[in-house]
């Protein structure tokens, strides 16, 4: 379990660093590439926090960050005036565009250090640890 939590702090801080031009975190970063991958259609953030197994609320406060940085925007949802939808403003696509590039070297990086195989493996054994705290 340590090892787990110590790769987990590892991964965290290459993240912040691959993200670091733009001043993003883990999480803001991963919105941004899934509302870029989801355009031209506005997505809503409890999809999001579905998608990602995550809270509403770190979703929320993700999005908050990114409004405050002028990389999104939040429209009220004309089916649902309770909701809301989000979208890229053009600084938050240049951004999605570069924390995509980032995700995908170190993806590269992982594959290259050791190996496909390996690593679907790991995945594998990850979420079978996951499921053990369901049941």
């Amino acid at each position: 379990m340590f090892t787990v939590k110590h790769a987990a702090r590892h991964f965290d801080a290459l993240a912040a660093e691959a993200f670091s031009t733009d001043g993003l975190g883990f999480m803001e970063g991963l919105l941004l590439a899934a509302i870029f991958f989801e355009a031209p259609r506005p997505i809503k953030p409890s999809h999001l926090a579905e998608t990602f197994a995550t809270t509403r609320g770190n979703v929320s406060h993700s999005i908050s960050s990114l409004e405050a940085k002028g990389l999104l925007q939040r429209r009220i949802d004309p089916a649902d005036a309770r909701g809301y939808l989000l979208a890229l403003k053009p600084a938050g696509k240049r951004s999605a565009l570069r924390v995509i590039a980032a995700f995908d070297r170190m993806q590269q990086r992982f594959e290259q250090k050791v190996g496909k195989t390996a690593l679907k493996n790991s995945l594998d054994v990850i979420r079978a640890l996951e499921s053990c705290n369901r049941n």
